[in-house]
């Protein structure tokens, strides 16, 4: 046989299945066993990390038996049953602990906190006073009233005014009759404005 013959580079040889799987992936670590150990199993509590390699039937009966509290007392079980609700991180009652709470140089984190909320909620109750324009000031000047006055103040001053220059009031009298205008028009251009 010639080994450049073109016959010879065409043939090819199938490979053994069992050979390929054992090159892929170790074998069994099940003693005894050898076939291919596809599966991951944990080696136990104090070695997190590692694993064994097991076949599928060697997995099963593995992990029947597995029992990752094993050797451990009672007490060390639920301490740790505890401290997996939190993900094992140390937490605290409120108000146990304040000095370890706050930072090294003595900051209280939670008060600031708390302080600058305090700010916010006084600032969002506090109306906003917009400027005022200068027809509006000049009506409330009309009215006799300060520039802070609002509703039932206004209308209240308004009402006063009206009754004391009104012509039918004064017993006819026309000489109050522009001082009147001037008060209703105050008083119309305040309405408008969204003071009432």
């Amino acid at each position: 046989m010639k080994l450049d013959s073109k016959i010879f580079d065409s043939i090819r040889v199938k490979p053994d299945k069992e050979r390929v799987e054992q090159d892929r992936h170790p074998v069994c670590d099940y003693p005894g066993c050898n076939r291919p150990g596809m599966h991951r199993a944990p080696k136990g509590r104090d070695r997190e990390g590692e694993y064994f390699n097991f076949c599928v039937d060697h997995v099963r009966e593995y992990n029947k038996s597995y029992n990752y509290f094993v050797g451990m007392e009672d007490d060390d079980v639920r301490s740790y049953q505890k401290d997996s609700l939190t993900g094992h991180r140390p937490t605290w009652k409120m108000g146990v602990n304040r000095q370890a709470a706050n930072g090294p140089d003595g900051f209280d984190a939670r008060a600031n906190m708390r302080s600058n909320a305090q700010r916010r909620n006084e600032q969002v109750r506090r109306p906003r006073q917009r400027k005022l324009l200068t027809l509006e000031k000049r009506s409330l000047d009309v009215l006799n009233l300060p520039y802070t006055a609002r509703g039932d103040e206004i209308k209240a001053r308004y009402k006063e005014l009206v009754k004391l220059n009104h012509p039918d009031a004064n017993g006819g009298d026309r000489s109050s009759e522009d001082r009147l205008r001037e008060i209703i028009q105050a008083y119309n251009v305040l309405k408008k404005a969204g003071f009432l």
